[in-house]
């Protein structure tokens, strides 16, 4: 029986259970699940598809509290109706997806059609399907959003654009690349008055932050935050940033792009376009008397060069790279030509981090792990219990429902590993010695781990053993 918390859908093969899972989350409802012949679902679905203006009807009503801050073309603007329905679509994806909390937006061109993809607590999921004689259109129209070639389809193109959605500023990044079938496009969504640029919303424990707060409060040095794209660290950072940029102190940022506005900062956005690089920025920031530099990545090693030189003369730096954790920072410096006792000299702490997804409050359930289960999870029993000086462990589970969209999961948290640089571990760098031998001496001098930061989380019944797995690796 229908009912408000259900959806019923009309399936082929009932055993396969990944387009359901999806559909829940589409609808954010369960589902009841019916058997219909290939030929009627195909004939249902051909009817749909000929009809693009069924696309976009769910959202129109949402769309007309969509404010878009561009400069429109004569020719999209002079469109006839049936360009309409691809403008009120994009604004209505948009709409979409900044209600849905999404951080990303994929747009993929296949051979038969185009799939529209949510990145939302740092998985992505199937959001719309979209008939490929659109596509050209949607690309064309978030093109001219952003300024770019509307007609020049054959190399990647990088733009940006601002939106206001019922006063909130959203800035989108907008990448486009050309594949087999159209130009793939990827939207990175910022809500600017939903970021919240404080530590301990962030995740960090009290303890930590007190390192962070006195390893930026120095006067000269760097200090390094490390992760994958996505991980969080231009946010740690900005959120530093807050704290130190006092009235006493002289701050500049350069940043590509720059993301988050901060009272009392002078932020440059980096402009390759006008020779305005890290490099370069950072060159000039140097003759602006500053006390505290941010630079937004050390990407090579004249960024790495000129970082490292203002510390030495009396400047704190603050940066991001790539690396895997903390240690490798150091190797990472190392292999781009830094000699160590410039490394071992200059970098102060390095904060390596990652978000984890926390559990919906409404749905979680709870469960007494047993030891098959930590062993699924790689977890060793006996390590758990002397970490936490007990034998029984209730952790909880991902279950679902309307307020998660059924996904089990709402929000994310950092994990990380903050190492101190230490004369023991400044040693070990001059020494040349390798990341595992920095990593046995920063755990042994009190760093906890990436691994054993998600498992405190795990402990505290705030995310799973399925992301405790997902994020992170046994230890050596």
């Amino acid at each position: 029986m229908l009912t408000s918390e259900t959806a019923r859908v009309a399936v082929v093969d009932p055993f396969n259970f990944a387009p359901v899972d999806a559909l829940k989350l589409f609808f954010s409802r369960e589902i009841e699940i019916v058997l219909a012949t290939e030929m009627r679902l195909t004939d249902a679905i051909n009817r749909v598809f000929e009809r693009s203006e069924s696309l976009v009807k769910g959202l129109e009503e949402e769309a007309d509290d969509f404010d878009i801050n561009i400069n429109e073309t004569v020719d999209l603007l002079e469109s006839g109706d049936d360009e309409a329905p691809v403008i009120r679509f994009v604004n209505g994806m948009l709409f979409a997806a900044i209600k849905d909390k999404a951080s990303d937006i994929h747009i993929e061109p296949f051979e038969k059609s185009t799939t529209v993809r949510f990145r939302m607590d740092g998985i992505l999921y199937d959001r719309y399907t979209v008939p490929k004689s659109l596509h050209a259109a949607i690309s064309s129209r978030i093109k001219v959003m952003a300024e770019l070639n509307i007609a020049e389809k054959r190399i990647p193109q990088d733009g940006r654009v601002k939106v206001k959605i019922a006063g909130r500023d959203i800035d989108i990044r907008i990448s486009v690349v050309p594949v087999n079938f159209g130009e793939r496009i990827v939207m990175r969504l910022l809500d600017k008055s939903s970021v919240v640029l404080e530590l301990p919303i962030l995740g960090f424990q009290d303890k930590d932050i007190k390192k962070i707060n006195d390893l930026t409060g120095s006067k000269y040095g760097i200090f390094l935050v490390t992760g994958p794209t996505g991980s969080g660290k231009s946010t740690t950072l900005s959120a530093c940033l807050r704290t130190i940029a006092t009235p006493e102190r002289n701050v500049i940022t350069v940043e590509d792009p720059v993301e988050y506005q901060i009272n009392g900062v002078g932020q440059i956005a980096v402009n390759p376009k006008v020779g305005l690089t890290f490099a370069s920025g950072l060159r000039s920031i140097l003759r602006q008397d500053p006390d505290v530099v941010m630079v937004g990545e050390i990407r090579d090693k004249e960024t790495a060069e000129i970082a490292i030189n203002a510390s030495l003369t009396g400047h704190l730096v603050l940066s991001t790279i790539h690396t895997n954790d903390a240690p490798g920072a150091i190797t990472r410096l190392a292999d781009m030509g830094i000699e160590p006792f410039l490394i071992s000299s200059s970098i102060v702490g390095v904060l390596a981090q990652r978000l984890i997804r926390t559990l919906c409050k409404t749905c979680a359930e709870t469960f007494e792990a047993k030891d098959s289960d930590l062993q699924m999870g790689e977890i060793n029993k006996s390590y758990m219990e002397q970490r936490y000086g007990k034998k029984r462990f209730v952790l909880k589970k991902a279950k679902g429902c309307g307020e998660c969209r059924y996904t089990g999961y709402k929000g994310r948290a950092a994990i990380y590993e903050l190492m101190v640089i230490t004369d023991e571990i400044r040693a070990l760098i001059l020494n040349h010695d390798d990341a595992n031998n920095i990593r046995k001496m920063a755990v042994k001098q009190g760093m906890i781990t990436l691994r054993d930061s998600a498992i405190d989380k795990l402990v505290a019944g705030q995310t799973t053993l399925d992301e405790v797995l997902r994020l992170t690796q046994l230890e050596n």
